[in-house]
């Protein structure tokens, strides 16, 4: 694995792929945000409450200012909590009514692993080639 990846990055370059796993984390990070947030205010009965909200989207809002930073550990703590919506993903999956919704959340929370360590990888090779 170590071995084809560094091939991978001779042939594409750091900074190329450093790009596009960017671009992969802020989209699914986006998305899974967006997700999170239309299913915080599902599960709200009538009168507005800001808790469901925040259990689902405070650990992602978290980590924010790792983003924005383009910090490569932030990166590989998100991943790690990414682990925890995959897994809420994979429960709610298996409810016959929200099926679809389960997967969908699965799949964004896997896209948003695979971003980060990427991210997290090729971000750390890149500041250390700089100096």
């Amino acid at each position: 694995m170590k071995q084809w990846l560094e091939r991978v990055e001779q042939r594409h370059g750091v900074d190329l792929l450093t790009f596009r796993a960017r671009q992969w984390v802020l989209a699914s990070f986006g998305l899974l945000l967006i997700m999170m947030l239309l299913r915080g205010f599902m599960v709200q009965d009538a009168a507005f409450s800001w808790r469901p909200m925040a259990a689902f989207v405070l650990p992602l809002v978290l980590f924010l200012p790792s983003i924005i930073g383009r910090r490569p550990r932030g990166h590989a703590w998100l991943a790690f909590v990414s682990l925890l919506y995959f897994s809420q993903g994979v429960m709610v999956a298996t409810l016959p009514a929200q099926a679809l919704r389960g997967v969908a959340e699965a799949v964004l929370s896997l896209a948003l692993f695979t971003g980060c360590m990427a991210y997290a990888r090729f971000r750390s090779r890149q500041i250390r080639a700089q100096g």
